[in-house]
């Protein structure tokens, strides 16, 4: 699996590398920590029953803190969180102003303070604009990277972890936030390690999409099918909403994410931004589209995601670089 772009901080190297064996570095903008410990498919698998944990600590981690944290983050997020019940995972993504994605934040309240975890190498931009945004705010912004570390527990229910600060509960497993220091000690417990290509794969096949891989500059909320986990689309007041809510209204998004099975004869995997073109039209015809992620599944095989042009049809074949695919819809057509 190939990943854009390269991190801000490309120094960072996760203690785990050099502690758990078989452990191979991964690159890209996951630069720092694991792709894998030597077997793929049993790491997927492993992930897939609710069992083990992949070292994420390549992350950036915000906090927000401060009596109006959660009033003031609702004015910026697309998300409704101004009456965020402690505990309860979401997700929210802040917009420019004509509507196009710009971070994509994953969070959770413990009743003081707003944990989020982000993509490696956007928490300075983040956090700067937050800070511009603050004004008169009773709120503390900081940027939590050198002191947390984030850690994906798969399973829903696990054993406790008495050094995470903070715990993001999901329906296959529990974000972490752990202390740096202790993050060797943290992971203890949790089961065999697995590395961002399990964790990827699984992604994928639940069309999730993610920031700087299914996103360039100019997509918008719709083409991603994050209106439904992302978006609340009966609150306004934050930057890019009278974008959602006219293509939410009137129209349909220029583009869609689609879920590729890939041709299992090829040996190797089309990369991130390879063209998707009509198979009809060969290999130097006319892109229709870019593969965003493509990975190697345990039971599906090889499978990607795309995003491509609306009016490309359902049951067209494709090409997604020089690899055969077809499609499935994610995204109403």
């Amino acid at each position: 699996m190939t990943t854009p772009g390269t991190t801000t901080d490309s120094a960072y190297r996760s203690p785990l590398l050099d502690r758990l064996p078989g452990a191979v570095a991964a690159d890209g903008v996951d630069a720092g920590v694991a792709a894998h410990y030597g077997d793929l498919f049993r790491e997927q698998r492993t992930l897939a029953s609710g069992r083990g944990f992949v070292d994420l600590s390549h992350r950036g981690v915000v906090t927000v803190s401060g009596p109006e944290r959660l009033s003031w983050l609702h004015l910026l997020l697309t998300q409704h969180v101004s009456e965020l019940p402690p505990g309860r995972a979401t997700e929210a993504l802040i917009l420019s102003p004509h509507g196009h994605i710009e971070h994509a934040l994953y969070l959770v309240d413990d009743g003081a303070t707003v944990w989020i975890h982000v993509e490696p190498g956007t928490t300075g931009e983040l956090v700067a604009y937050l800070q511009k945004m603050k004004f008169f705010a009773q709120v503390e912004i900081a940027d939590a990277t050198g002191e947390y570390a984030v850690v994906f527990a798969a399973g829903a229910e696990g054993p406790a972890v008495p050094e995470a600060a903070a715990v993001r509960r999901l329906a296959d497993g529990r974000d972490l936030f752990v202390p740096r220091a202790a993050l060797a000690d943290a992971v203890v417990g949790l089961g065999p390690a697995a590395g961002l290509w399990a964790y990827e794969a699984l992604r994928v096949e639940a069309h999730r999409p993610r920031l700087g891989f299914e996103t360039d500059h100019r997509t918008i909320p719709h083409e991603l099918g994050w209106l439904e986990t992302a978006v609340h689309l009966q609150k306004g007041c934050y930057r890019g909403q009278e974008t959602v809510a006219r293509v939410h209204n009137l129209g349909r998004p220029p583009r869609r994410l689609v879920f590729l099975h890939l041709d299992g004869s090829e040996e190797s995997l089309p990369s991130h931004g390879d063209p998707v073109r009509l198979a009809s039209d060969g290999p130097d015809g006319r892109p229709v589209g870019f593969v965003t992620t493509a990975v190697r599944h345990h039971e599906l095989g090889p499978i990607a995601l795309g995003l491509i042009k609306r009016n490309t049809s359902p049951d067209a074949a494709l090409l997604a670089g020089r690899v055969a695919a077809s499609q499935e819809l994610i995204v109403e057509a």
